[in-house]
């Protein structure tokens, strides 16, 4: 990262101390999770490690206050720095009553959070992108300054739907941010068996606006082409398609053994790129994070998680009678199923 790269863009040492703190919460959440699941506690795991300083950037660049945001299986730093709690989180990792965004009847994560205008529907893979099109559309229509982003993984990007939902929005010009998160695997598949082409960016000209490519581990560089990709959707300038080139430095899932396909090597090339680190060391070369505050960084994620944990831990199960909660209306007169 350039020095003082963060003084071109605004951005405080509180705020990038923020950012920061958001990415060490999502790591050590990340790592008790598939803690549980080694437990039995925690069903499935789809980690977010490597991928980080992408999310961070990329929602500290949007107005959280109107913006919408469809989110994928792996946006766990994108939904705490939405402000989505750990404890939130691990009710659905364990699913637990009380979770907020499907009542624990869903995938981690997954579901809907109005108050945090989140609208994450299910994990089948690309199923998010026809969705925000449409609300893309609707804020047109009513001249809504909404700008709608939606994330996916490269893996996505091989969809049918995926190809319908860019088409339709650079057609129309809608204020739509498709944000690729491209760790080069689409579980086992390599990059180079998905596409014939060397960035997923490219594709953005088919369909008549910008495609950007920028290093996913570098938050500040990933927030400031999504501040200006934001600031063009919202002043009628149409979609753009940022491709964040990330690190995956788990396996696909917590069902999953990388080990059968994946390269020694090119895992720990991966490790080098780790975002945490990178940021880490930007922040005390500009004399921002000291050692000490590290720790305490560190330290205050460790208890959060705890506190989360044990709380999660206590909850009980949903109330099998609410299973067919909210699936229909209740008519009239009528008690619900």
């Amino acid at each position: 990262m350039a020095p003082g790269k963060h003084r071109t863009l605004g951005l405080t040492p509180e705020d990038l101390l923020d950012m920061y703190a958001k990415m060490v919460l999502t790591r050590v959440l990340d790592q008790r999770v598939w803690a549980l699941n080694r437990q039995g506690k925690v069903a499935i795991v789809g980690s977010c490690t490597g991928h980080e300083g992408a999310q961070v950037g990329a929602i500290w660049a949007m107005d959280r206050t109107r913006d919408l945001f469809f989110t994928f299986y792996r946006d766990l730093c994108a939904l705490l720095t939405l402000g989505i709690t750990p404890k939130e989180m691990l009710l659905g990792y364990m699913a637990k009553a009380g979770e907020p965004m499907s009542g624990a009847r869903m995938f981690p994560g997954h579901g809907v959070y109005p108050k945090y205008r989140v609208i994450n529907l299910s994990n089948v893979v690309g199923a998010q992108m026809t969705k925000a099109v449409g609300a893309a559309l609707a804020a047109k229509i009513r001249k809504d300054p909404t700008v709608v982003f939606v994330s996916f993984g490269d893996g996505a990007t091989s969809q049918g739907e995926w190809h319908e939902a860019l088409n339709f929005a650079g057609v129309h010009r809608l204020p739509i941010l498709f944000f690729c998160q491209n760790n080069r695997w689409a579980i086992s598949v390599p990059q180079h068996k998905q596409m014939a082409i060397p960035d997923v960016a490219i594709r953005a000209q088919g369909y008549g606006f910008p495609g950007v490519v920028v290093d996913g581990t570098d938050p500040l560089e990933v927030l400031k082409v999504t501040r200006e990709a934001a600031q063009r959707a919202r002043s009628g300038g149409g979609p753009t398609l940022i491709e964040a080139k990330v690190e995956r430095l788990m396996p696909h899932t917590s069902d999953d053994d990388d080990r059968r396909y994946r390269p020694k090597d090119d895992l720990e090339k991966a490790k080098a790129r780790d975002p945490i680190e990178r940021f880490r060391t930007y922040l005390q070369s500009e004399g921002i994070l000291t050692e000490s505050q590290d720790k305490a960084i560190w330290t205050r994620a460790q208890a959060e998680v705890d506190e989360a944990t044990e709380v999660a831990d206590k909850a009980p199960y949903p109330d099998p009678s609410t299973l067919l909660d909210h699936m229909w209306a209740t008519p009239p007169g009528r008690q619900g199923v």
